[in-house]
């Protein structure tokens, strides 16, 4: 085992880092508090290659590994868990697909606007019956001749009225259950797309979660991603690696709920001293160190894996899990710590504790997360 990082993963965090707390970090209240679409972020993550991240170089991407990728995830949703969010859906869930299921045409097409032309992508498989049960998805797909023909409305989609590029999961054969499932390129403009309610969110409040509508949208059968059929293979195996940067992402959000708790526990004083000096302060602040620690090592495990090319479904579940549920109790915490002010916006962390509570919720609940380590467990 070697916990050291390469020169190149040092030189690429500290080059994100920068990047993070000097362009992002200072427009996250605003955004937050507005819930504007940050396409300044976009750019500027954009202008680094980071929209690339997860795309081969030959496709116009800066295809990194994949612990590199989870600890630029880390990075930014220390700055902003929105933005983090936004480009989290896009490399992992929106690209991801893509990348490992799309013929060389699609990729060539699709590929370079998404690594470094500015643009995004979304994952669209949630619908308002099939959220935990993917299974139960109603959009359908029709052949009709040389194109598809898509009806259905999906909910809770990430990136949803703001991507160019969408991986959306209709059903071409109900019959066949799961098996019936297939995958879909769909554009934005595609006659018969609109966009329906824009949710109003407690938490991630920048990111653009809206419904989308399709009403008999026509698409190339070209745009069929992979064989009909395989549209729950590849949501399941894209969903793998996308839990695995949740992680990161609730990891860099606890890890910056901890430190402003912490640079705030020295200076304020009660009873003549700091705060920090005070064992019931300092030893949850010990237990939040702790607890962050264990998930990040857990994320970077996962992401080892994948890059191994070794089995990581079950790691990338207890990674996201584990990590999820750390970042609402750490979070929590750097509240309970700063008392009054830390229920107040004129500190960050309580957008910390509203944008942490989403890391439990989607790529999956941790209840669903359970499931599935426990069916790993029963192999």
């Amino acid at each position: 085992m070697d916990f050291r990082l390469t020169p190149e993963q040092e030189m690429m965090v500290k080059v994100i880092r920068e990047l993070a707390q000097k362009e992002i970090a200072p427009r996250a209240a605003k955004i937050d508090e507005s819930e504007e679409f940050p396409w300044e972020n976009i750019k500027a993550m954009n202008d680094l290659g980071l929209l690339g991240m997860t795309i081969p170089e030959e496709y116009g991407g800066s295809l990194t590994d994949s612990l590199t990728y989870m600890m630029a995830i880390e990075e930014i949703a220390k700055a902003c868990a929105s933005t983090a969010t936004i480009l989290a859906v896009h490399s992992s869930a929106g690209c991801g697909g893509i990348v490992q299921f799309g013929t060389e045409e699609q990729k060539k097409k699709y590929l370079p606007r998404l690594a470094e032309g500015g643009k995004i992508a979304a994952f669209a498989l949630t619908e308002p019956g099939a959220g935990s049960d993917a299974a139960a998805v109603q959009t359908t797909a029709v052949l009709d001749g040389d194109e598809y023909v898509l009806n259905g409305t999906k909910c809770f989609i990430t990136n949803g009225s703001v991507a160019d590029v969408y991986t959306v999961f209709a059903m071409t054969d109900k019959s066949k259950g799961v098996k019936g499932m297939s995958a879909f390129i769909v554009e934005a403009g595609t006659p018969g797309f609109t966009y329906g309610k824009l949710e109003d969110k407690m938490g991630i409040r920048a990111s653009a979660t809206s419904e989308l509508i399709f009403d008999n949208c026509r698409i190339p059968k070209e745009n069929l991603l992979g064989s009909e059929g395989d549209g729950f293979k590849i949501a399941m195996t894209v969903l793998d690696g996308a839990r695995i940067g949740i992680g990161a992402l609730a990891v860099g959000i606890a890890q910056a709920a901890f430190e402003t708790a912490l640079q705030y526990s020295k200076e304020r004083k009660q009873f003549g001293r700091p705060i920090f000096d005070f064992q019931a302060v300092n030893f949850m602040l010990a237990d939040m160190a702790m607890q962050i620690e264990a998930a990040r090592l857990m994320v970077y495990k996962a992401a080892w894996l994948k890059d191994a090319g070794l089995p990581h479904g079950k790691e990338a579940a207890m990674a996201k899990t584990i990590a999820s549920d750390m970042a609402v109790k750490v979070t929590s915490d750097a509240v309970q710590i700063m008392g009054g002010y830390g229920y107040s916006k004129e500190y960050p962390v309580e957008r910390y504790m509203r944008d942490a509570k989403i890391t439990q919720i989607y790529e999956g609940t941790n209840q669903i997360q359970r499931v599935v380590i426990s069916n790993y467990l029963k192999r």
